[in-house]
């Protein structure tokens, strides 16, 4: 029969499609419900259309300050773990030095650690050392958590990278320093920043190892998790969609960048 031929013949693309329907469809749910006027306390049933939770986001008590706190905690351990991933990924990469491969393997044990684990045991070091849970706590621990995932990305990246163009760059007798800023990091770029994206999301949206490294401070996903306790207010919702839609904005303004490019270098 000539569909079934036809979804043979599109078989990967279907399957895809719908793939990619499933991961987006809570998405979806939350921003329609973003839109929601709830009769209760929880957002859990639609009601009738309203803006008013977009007209107010910080309509509820401490949303925006733990909000203003996830991001704080997010974009500095996006920066240790950024500087701390790229000079780790280098070294695996470039260098020949002792324990190397041993250094390779353990790098990537946060990874396939269950986070509870390492959530413990970060607990347990913070609390022999005498230190005060909060701020400071749950910024080491996301540095660490994320640190791994910056150095698989970079190390990708630096792995394909063909070194007779930095040989070429000292032929013209540019000095190391001109090297790497000209040539290294352009190219270590990609690599750099998908890392930094990757560790800004998960810090971002992390909940285990915050929850047990963060004594009293609340960031927002701990909001979340307590306001679905007594009833998730429709602000909530419109935090979320507004995320996604500048996740969204933002790969789609790198690919739009990236093609650019490549018309660019085929002119």
């Amino acid at each position: 029969m000539p569909v079934l031929r036809w979804i043979r013949r599109n078989l990967v693309v279907l399957a895809g499609l719908l793939t990619l329907a499933y991961m987006i469809l809570p998405n979806v749910v939350v921003m329609v419900f973003s839109f929601n006027k709830p009769n209760g306390r929880f957002n859990y049933a639609w009601q009738r259309f309203s803006l008013d939770a977009w007209k107010d986001p910080c309509g509820v008590a401490d949303l925006c300050g733990s909000l203003s706190l996830s991001l704080r905690i997010a974009f500095w351990a996006t920066i240790g773990a950024t500087a701390l991933g790229t000079m780790i990924a280098f070294a695996l990469v470039r260098y020949r030095f002792r324990a190397r491969g041993a250094i390779n393997s353990l790098i990537f044990l946060p990874m396939a650690m269950p986070e509870v684990v390492m959530a413990a045991s970060l607990l347990t070091l913070f609390l022999n050392m005498g230190a005060e849970l909060g701020f400071w706590t749950v910024l080491i621990a996301h540095i660490m958590f994320c640190l791994s995932f910056v150095v698989t990305a970079v190390k990708a990246r630096v792995m394909s990278m063909d070194p007779r163009l930095e040989e070429a760059a000292r032929d013209l007798y540019a000095g190391p320093v001109q090297t790497f800023l000209r040539v290294t990091l352009p190219i270590a770029a990609p690599g750099i920043a998908a890392g930094a994206l990757l560790a800004f999301a998960l810090s971002f949206d992390d909940f285990i190892i915050t929850n047990f490294n963060a004594g009293s401070t609340v960031t927002f996903p701990m909001f979340v998790w307590g306001s679905a306790q007594r009833g998730t207010p429709v602000q909530i919702n419109v935090i979320g969609t507004a995320m996604f839609v500048i996740a969204v904005a933002v790969v789609l303004a790198g690919q739009f960048i990236a093609n650019r490019r490549k018309s660019n270098a085929v002119k």
